[in-house]
């Protein structure tokens, strides 16, 4: 099994809302609220986990792309959002490879499927998210990134952890 199964804590999150055109240029909805996330320097106890997602909203057909907040944290006037957390199945691909990442959620899809132990768990704002893993320095000099697919996952009924 090339996938790994984490636990993300619940959080309050700045959303950016549903883009329907999934334009990340400088002016748009996403990249309006790129700019208000990349210019928030976390603490150092804060900065360990990834606190931006971004995932496509079904409901309302659009990218939407989250920043977890810490306490005392600038929401940029964005709205807020309560995430649940919950249990997440996760594997990773050169950022740009959509081959590769479409192969790889099918194939966790298939895991997920056939497992006795997990059922997949999407639900209005528990959906399949995308972050970046490559710090941006890393990214620059070695002139790429690694996206990280969080695939929302539960324990099946009548089973145990």
């Amino acid at each position: 099994m090339d996938f790994r199964i984490i636990e993300l804590p619940a959080f309050t999150a700045a959303s950016s809302g549903a883009d329907t055109h999934f334009d990340f240029s400088g002016e748009s909805v996403l990249g309006k609220f790129d700019r208000y996330f990349s210019a928030i320097a976390p603490s150092p106890r804060d900065s360990f986990m990834p606190r931006d997602f971004l995932f496509f909203d079904p409901v309302h057909q659009g990218l939407v792309w989250w920043w977890a907040l810490a306490e005392g944290m600038d929401d940029g006037g964005y709205e807020r959002v309560a995430f649940d957390g919950g249990y997440y199945l996760c594997c990773h691909y050169r950022d740009g490879d959509e081959e590769a990442g479409d192969r790889l959620y099918r194939e966790a899809l298939d895991y997920i499927r056939d497992s006795r132990v997990f059922e997949l768990d999407e639900r209005p704002n528990h959906y399949t998210m995308g972050h970046i893993i490559t710090p941006k320095a890393i990214a620059q000099a070695q002139g790429f990134s690694v996206m990280e697919t969080f695939i929302p996952i539960k324990i099946r009924e009548g089973e145990s952890a």
